[in-house]
């Protein structure tokens, strides 16, 4: 008898039939003695239609009322899902992030973990129900309710999975697992059978939707093994594990690309200490996460500062900068939106050189320019001009082989890695503190 989280997201959970279907399939796993822990996302579409609305009531909505509003969407399903299960003749009840006790700082829409409290699912799990928590969401010490951002349920339903000590954790989505690239813009994609938690990280930061980039982070700090599978067929997915030397062996693991980007520019800033600081403090005081960061000096003691922010943050951050410009002396800044980050990203880089120089001549050779470029060890990132973002993906792929995979070796023991050695033994409430990025 194992302990699984599973997660579903808001295409598994659209409709009532949906909700049903994914009921039933839990409801299988309980059938043959496992104890379920269910984490549900807002019904496809439902997040953005409150969106909409709050924004049809004030232009910038109140991050504290936001996360009220937005709250109301995980409720609803969990709701709905413990009904069909109770429907079947099973028992199960539905718990929200306040119930459980998810204790997230005060950043409202962008709010981290700090601790959680499994006692109240381990009590219902001792008495044989499935138990269905809210994704996305959690609460402030003073009561406040907050939101995780996108892709919240993701990090609830790892987090979670740490703090009970769980077996595995299962993400369910709408695809077969991780890919090489989105296979809605390259046919060729391949998906990925295993990949090491940092390979994910880049990933997910870079702009690969399939997992939230602080699940990954508390997947690997308390090395919980996450299998990424598709609602709709039983294949096997893609797990995220711990690196081996067969990952190393593939200078490339994939190609991914971020269109939440926005580049700002502040012109003729004066060239002295702690002027980078009165720039950049009153943004990231506001939670806007700032990326790359390019300064490129001038004649007369000047420097023009860019950097890219996320792009739903664009008009928010040249707010701040007007005011901050005025401040500092500095002689004007602009912007766009209209911009790209494509990305390679593979542990085999540390062993593998020309890596970057080869993604360079690619785009290139396809006639694209490339504005910005960061590194790490195991990525290389430009921003381009959103416009050759398809064009820039597709040649990536071709040029490192991606279609192909790695070449084989012999069999491992098992196709699965070994069940999950998650966190250390789970006191009343634990406290797997999210890493710092996002």
């Amino acid at each position: 008898m194992a302990l699984i989280v599973q997660k579903f997201g808001g295409t598994s959970v659209a409709n009532p039939q949906k909700i049903k279907a994914v009921a039933e399939r839990v409801m299988g796993y309980s059938r043959k003695g496992h104890r379920m822990v269910v984490v549900l996302s807002a019904m496809a579409g439902e997040t953005n239609r409150f969106v909409d609305l709050a924004n049809q009531m004030q232009a910038i909505p109140d991050p504290r009322e936001m996360d009220v509003l937005l709250a109301t969407g995980e409720q609803a399903t969990i709701a709905l899902f413990a009904m069909a299960v109770k429907e079947a003749g099973l028992d199960a009840i539905s718990l929200l992030g306040d119930q459980v006790k998810i204790t997230t700082d005060r950043m409202h829409t962008k709010a981290r973990i700090q601790t959680i409290d499994a006692a109240l699912i381990n009590r219902h799990l001792d008495a044989g129900k499935i138990v269905v928590v809210a994704g996305f969401q959690g609460v402030t010490e003073d009561g406040d309710l907050t939101t995780l951002g996108r892709g919240g349920s993701d990090t609830t339903a790892v987090a979670l999975a740490a703090a009970l000590k769980a077996d595995e954790c299962e993400i369910y989505t709408d695809v077969e697992g991780v890919y090489t690239t989105d296979p809605n813009v390259c046919k060729n994609a391949r998906k990925i059978d295993r990949i090491s938690y940092d390979e994910m990280l880049e990933l997910a930061s870079l702009g690969a939707k399939v997992l939230d980039i602080r699940s990954v982070g508390f997947a690997k700090r308390y090395k919980v093994p996450v299998h990424v599978r598709s609602t709709f067929t039983e294949t096997e997915g893609t797990w995220v594990v711990e690196e081996d030397k067969e990952m190393e062996s593939n200078p490339v693991s994939g190609v991914t690309c971020n269109k939440n980007e926005a580049r700002i520019t502040i012109s003729k800033v004066p060239d002295v200490p702690g002027t980078a600081s009165k720039i950049f403090t009153p943004i990231t005081s506001q939670g806007i996460v700032v990326d790359m960061i390019i300064q490129n000096t001038r004649e007369g003691k000047l420097t023009d500062m860019t950097f890219t922010v996320p792009r739903t943050d664009y008009k928010k951050t040249m707010q701040i900068m007007k005011k901050v410009v005025a401040d500092i002396g500095a002689e004007g800044v602009t912007g766009s939106d209209n911009i790209a980050k494509v990305s390679i990203v593979g542990v085999g880089m540390r062993n593998h050189a020309g890596i970057a120089s080869t993604m360079f001549k690619v785009l290139s050779d396809e006639g694209i320019n490339i504005l910005m470029i960061s590194t790490s060890e195991i990525k290389v990132s430009c921003v381009i001009e959103e416009k050759y973002t398809e064009l820039a993906i597709r040649a990536l792929h071709d040029a490192f082989h991606l279609d192909k995979g790695p070449a084989k070796k012999k069999p491992a023991k098992s196709a699965a890695p070994a069940k999950a050695k998650v966190a250390p033994k789970a006191k009343a409430a634990t406290k797997p503190k999210a890493k710092s990025k996002k």
